[in-house]
């Protein structure tokens, strides 16, 4: 059975593992719409309660196909995060972040009529920006609150001194951020100031956009589009670099008789109550095996063995381009 965990101070759970829903949309290749409907909905009967998108997900696609998943019923059993800033043209040119009050209000509007609801769940602001003071960006988010379009709020990958102006301005319920075995950034003063202030922390990417699962062995398995081909890390020359770290992850799996996704995921469970991960994927195979997860037991000698393997010094490559990484933690 799926387990929860608190989300927030909010005095509701969720699952303890979410279901990231970019790729349904863009970025890892090829979808079907008709295929991750079904996969969504199949994903609510095994137990997964919170479901992750963002206006930008394929230009709007991937809110109005929660919104197809969702109708009816079962909009009262899942928690939809969705998050606004990134702006994109419509032929997915990226415009730049944007936080300002008079934008987070239209951007919520839009949201609502795509995934056709009357709230959204957690509203994320998907990246700061730089140029608007947080606490106007989050006192227009509180006012979305107020009329009730949104019940709690969220920030993605925000530094410690934003999310603590943020929280004073009002509370934030989650902060959204890559974490895995290979991207431990926020551990510290980012992570330590969320437990301070009773803020979740949704891990995104936490197999790795998929490369510590195994499934890939080599570059050339990417599909056409596949922005996993361009990433850093997984690029040709450092892919190859890093893939002897995945092995190692393969191989302690055998042992255990599990998976290697399974180990990765169960590494981040473990690392506090108040994380909740959310893997993505597009195959229901994948999504019992990350479910699963959730009752692997680890020991300590496993749990710090596995961080040594895969300890964020020994890889090869950032997580983003020199432009992406300049937009994280401000």
């Amino acid at each position: 059975m799926m387990k929860t965990r608190a989300l927030g101070k909010t005095g509701i759970t969720v699952s303890a593992i979410g279901l990231g829903c970019m790729g349904m949309s863009e970025f890892y290749g090829p979808s079907d719409d008709e295929s991750s409907i079904g996969l969504l909905r199949r994903a609510v009967e095994l137990g997964i309660t919170l479901f992750d998108t963002a206006d930008m997900y394929g230009v709007g696609h991937n809110e109005m196909l929660l919104a197809q998943a969702f109708r009816g019923a079962l909009r009262d059993k899942v928690i939809i995060a969705t998050k606004f800033a990134n702006m994109r043209r419509l032929d997915g040119a990226f415009l730049g972040t944007n936080g300002r009050p008079e934008y987070v209000k239209a951007a919520c509007e839009m949201s609502l009529k795509r995934l056709g609801v009357k709230h959204i769940d957690l509203y994320y602001q998907h990246r700061v920006d730089p140029e608007v003071p947080i606490e106007e960006t989050v006192g227009a988010m509180a006012e979305l609150v107020k009329e009730g379009k949104v019940r709690f709020l969220g920030l993605s990958e925000a530094g410690a001194k934003t999310i603590r102006r943020a929280h004073a301005v009002h509370p934030i319920t989650a902060l959204q951020t890559e974490y895995s075995l290979w991207t431990r950034d926020a551990e510290g003063e980012i992570l330590d100031t969320c437990r301070e202030l009773g803020i979740s922390f949704v891990a995104y990417s936490p197999l790795g956009r998929g490369f510590l699962s195994g499934a890939f062995k080599h570059p050339h398995q990417f599909a056409r589009g596949d922005f996993r081909s361009i990433n850093p890390r997984m690029k040709a020359g450092n892919f190859e670099r890093n893939r002897p770290l995945v092995e190692k992850i393969e191989e302690m799996a055998g042992k255990k008789g599990c998976s290697a996704a399974q180990l990765a995921l169960a590494w981040v469970l473990s690392r506090g109550e108040d994380i909740v991960p959310i893997p993505g994927t597009r195959q229901e195979k994948y999504l019992k095996d990350n479910i699963a997860a959730v009752s692997l037991s680890l020991s300590k000698a496993e749990l710090d063995e596995l961080g040594r393997i895969v300890e964020p010094s020994k890889v090869t490559g950032t997580r983003y381009d020199e432009a992406g990484m300049k937009r994280l933690g401000i």
